[in-house]
């Protein structure tokens, strides 16, 4: 059964890595639905965030793909209930609009929204939240004249990490030609499967 995961992938920040990770997914005619790529808390380690509706034997075998690139050093898959995550996104609204027709303050209390611009002609809210949140502010601006839209893609923390530096700091610890690029998640899961 098809549901969402997101993939996390620490990287080396090398020229040409997203490309090879797209072609991971279109030889596989896989949609990506958000692509975030940031610095993780550890210098010169980047991090993907990537969101697909598939099934699980199918990111699990994603997940396997992309972790054996050259330039990435680990990479982890896991359903909705396993991260806490946001999106961004910003609204702009003509302003004569928006003053006459709605109390601001009341509509950017009930929607966690803020304005981060606001002009003669137009003015800017932001807010961050789930997809559906996001989508209702749409839903509420578009009588005032909604002019732009625009959403930032998923940022995700896995709920049961300690972070990418002590995986590194395990890694320094481990002997030589232990299996290092084995996923520790995809281990437990079969382990589970197996019982």
């Amino acid at each position: 059964m098809k549901r969402e995961y997101t993939i996390t992938v620490y990287t080396e920040n090398q020229v040409g890595l997203l490309n090879r990770i797209a072609i991971i997914f279109s030889r596989r005619k896989i949609n990506i639905d958000s692509l975030n790529t940031s610095p993780s808390e550890v210098e010169g380690i980047h991090r993907f965030t990537i969101v697909m509706d598939e099934t699980e034997d199918v990111v699990r075998k994603l997940t396997r793909q992309i972790e054996k690139q050259v330039d990435v050093l680990r990479a982890f898959y896991n359903s909705e209930e396993e991260i806490v995550w946001q999106e961004m996104a910003l609204y702009k609204v003509p302003t004569d609009e928006i003053a006459e027709k709605v109390k601001v303050e009341r509509l950017l209390r009930e929607h966690g929204a803020r304005a981060v611009v606001i002009r003669k002609d137009y003015t800017v809210f932001e807010t961050t939240g789930h997809r559906e949140e996001t989508s209702n502010l749409i839903r509420v601006l578009e009588p005032y004249g909604l002019i732009e839209f625009v959403r930032s893609a998923r940022v995700a923390i896995i709920k049961g990490s300690n972070g990418f530096h002590e995986m590194l700091k395990d890694f320094e610890r481990r002997e030589p030609g232990e299996d290092t690029f084995e996923n520790e998640y995809l281990n437990e899961k079969e382990r589970v499967f197996a019982m």
